[in-house]
This record gives C-alpha cells, structure tokens and sequence, in this order.
C-alpha cells in the first residue's frame, strides 16, 4: 500500500514511516523543509513538499496514496485554538479528496478527550466543545468526514508517548523542575496519565491501517495510568531537586500554561483496541524509560 503520511518527520511520524517501510509499504511523506527531505530519503520514503497551511498540497498528496494517516500537528501553545481549527480544515480537505473511495483516513486524536470512570474507553464520544476545550475539533472533524462515506479511523494517543527524542509533555516536566527548582504535582499527585512507547504507537497505526474498521476509534495505552507523583518523583531523583506537592491554587503559577495537563487525570483502556487489532505493546514503561536517564542527557 502507498500511504501519505503528514507530520512524516515528527517524533511519532517518522517512526510510522519506518513502521510502515519495514512492513512493506511505500510512504509518501508530507515535508516543508529540505531537512525534512533528506531524513525522509534516508528512510526509504518519497517526498512530497508542502504543509499543514497548504491544502491544495495535502490534497495533492492524498490523490498519489491508497491510504493516509495523519499525525501532523501545528504544536503552537499560544495558538492552541487557531491550531487545532487548522487541523479540522487539514482534516475536512482530506477527507473531501478520499470521497467515493474505501481508502482508509487515521486521524490523531488524544485520551485526554475522554473521561471514563475510572478507565475511559474507545467507544465513548468527547463531550468537551471547542468552546472549552479546542482539541475537539479534530473528533468533530472526524466524525464529519466520515458522515460523508470516508473510511475514517480516529486513533487516541495518551498525554504521553515516549521514547528517545521526545519532545512532548514529559520534557516540558523536565524543563520546568530544572527552571523551578522543584519537581512538583499538583495535590496528593495521585491522578494519572496512560502513556506508550513511540514504537509500539507506531506498531498501532501499521495495524490500524491494515486492519482498523470503519469509524473505529483505537487507544494507544500501553500503559492504562501512570501516578503522575511517580513521574516527578523520578525527575527529582534524576535532577536531584526536592519532590514537592503544588495545591491547586500555587499550580496554577507553578506550571502555568501547563497546569491543566499537570493536573488531569486520564486512564486509559485500550482492551478493545487490543482484541480487535491484535496489538501487543511490548515497550519499555514510562517510569523504567525516565530511569534510564536519556531524558536528562
């Protein structure tokens, strides 16, 4: 299969890419840059220029595959709303050129969306809006898409998915505990975060891909909840800084713009996942990955 594949050279994507590559596929991955280029071609995959902005590109993109799946994300915090209505836009274009077709759409999404009680499972439907919680739009997005006869298949990673090179949550944690002085969570630090290996996500999509179900909804947990008191008790230890707890108000200064995800707790199913895509994750924990200290290098 020829899959198209944006945010190619992201931390998740471009071990999709090779996921894919050795599985046999051919990828066509999305690159504004030449950087980008070159790593792409040093994969084994073809590149196709354009971005997240340019739809007539994706679009392009789309026309050359049998499948696509996307992952790519403008990560633009002060921007987080103008972002994900950019990914709703990215998301209807492609799902416009996929019309009439059986060729399969993997949308990215995140377990953060859901709430169950306590583990949140793939067939609940976020009840957020964009109005209180932007990410949104990416599921209404999806849901629109394949309203229209779309193959679409909306794939949930956790807060946190992990391995060398991230460049998400967990290193924001990092940054902040050197920058405080202090690893700190927010009251008894008992919430939880589900994460996953970046290999065994990438493992996710391949099978998704080749196997997922129309209008599926899929959770990358390898991991149902990590106690977000462990994550900063082992950046702590690693950084030698005093492991302290943060009240809901002293938080709100402490982690910032950051708080809500320091706070939330997000545990995660992924036993349907499992049966139906016969997905084994077989990576190292968040916790053992943190000990390992590549974090900290």
């Amino acid at each position: 299969m020829r899959v198209f594949v944006t945010g190619a050279t992201g931390f998740v994507g471009s071990a999709i890419v090779q996921e894919l590559i050795n599985a046999g596929h051919q990828v066509l991955g999305l690159t504004r840059s030449d950087a980008g280029a070159k790593t792409l071609i040093a994969a084994g995959a073809e590149v196709h220029r354009g971005d997240l902005t340019d739809l007539e590109s994706i679009q392009s993109g789309v026309a050359m595959a049998d499948g696509v799946i996307h992952t790519g994300f403008i990560h633009d915090f002060t921007q987080f709303k103008a972002s994900c209505e950019t990914d709703r836009q990215v998301i209807q274009a492609i799902g416009s050129a996929l019309i009439g077709s059986n060729r399969p759409l993997i949308i990215t999404s995140g377990t953060g969306l859901v709430k169950g009680n306590p583990l949140a499972t793939e067939d609940i439907i976020p009840d957020f809006n964009t109005s209180s919680f932007p990410r949104v739009a990416t599921e209404e997005a999806a849901m629109a898409v394949a309203a229209q006869g779309v193959h679409t298949i909306v794939l949930r990673l956790p807060p946190t998915v992990h391995g060398d090179g991230d460049h998400g949550f967990v290193p924001v944690l990092i940054g902040l505990a050197r920058e405080k002085g202090v690893s700190a969570y927010v009251g008894d630090g008992i919430n939880h975060w589900a994460a996953v290996h970046r290999l065994d996500a990438a493992r996710l999509y391949r099978l998704a891909l080749e196997k997922g179900i129309a209008g599926a909804r899929y959770h990358a947990a390898a991991e149902e909840g990590v106690p977000f008191r462990d994550m900063a008790g082992v950046i702590g230890r690693q950084l030698n800084v005093p492991v302290v707890s943060k009240t809901h108000e002293e938080a709100a200064d402490h982690f910032g713009w950051f708080g809500h995800f320091a706070g939330m707790d997000n545990q995660v199913s992924s036993a349907q996942t499992r049966r139906q895509l016969g997905w084994q994750p077989n990576g190292i924990g968040l916790i053992s990955d943190l000990e390992q200290g590549s974090y900290f290098g």
